[in-house]
């Protein structure tokens, strides 16, 4: 690595880790299902210092449900042309108490697909881990495609 590669992003502090996460919307979760690893697009909340997500029974609960699993959230500002990204690695685990489960519908956790998502599981962090990264061409440039028509 070059020396501009090295001053081009910087490792965030995990109470700023956690503050972004609390900011994006969705993230990814991954798990190992068969031995073959699987990654699914989620959305989440920050409760408590864990994740909690909702789900239906199938592969990404059958992946994750008392399983280490790492997940990651990203988001860019385009105003000051920084990236960031944080991954949590940890264990899901199902949440089954009754007292439990009902502080977990009440998080603002809705599902965007339908369909009945009766399990929730929280993801217990044994690292958090986060990078910042300024964008070549900063907040001029775009990582995003844009129409060359506007």
């Amino acid at each position: 690595m070059s020396s501009e590669e090295i001053s081009n992003s910087e490792e965030l502090p995990v109470d700023q880790c956690w503050e972004l996460l609390r900011q994006s919307p969705v993230g990814r979760l991954a798990v190992v299902v068969a031995g073959h690893p699987d990654v699914f697009p989620i959305n989440y909340v920050v409760d408590h210092g864990s994740i909690v997500i909702r789900t239906a029974a199938g592969t990404k609960l059958a992946g994750s449900k008392g399983r280490q699993v790492a997940f990651e959230a990203d988001g860019y500002d385009r105003s000051d042309g920084t990236a960031w990204s944080v991954v949590l690695k940890g264990r899901a685990e199902p949440i089954l108490q009754a007292s439990e489960t009902i502080a977990a519908m009440s998080l603002p956790l809705l599902p965007w697909q339908e369909g009945n998502k009766p399990w929730f599981l929280r993801i217990v962090p044994a690292s958090v881990t986060g990078r910042r990264l300024h964008v070549r061409g900063g907040a001029q440039g775009s990582v995003v495609a844009q129409n060359p028509e506007e």
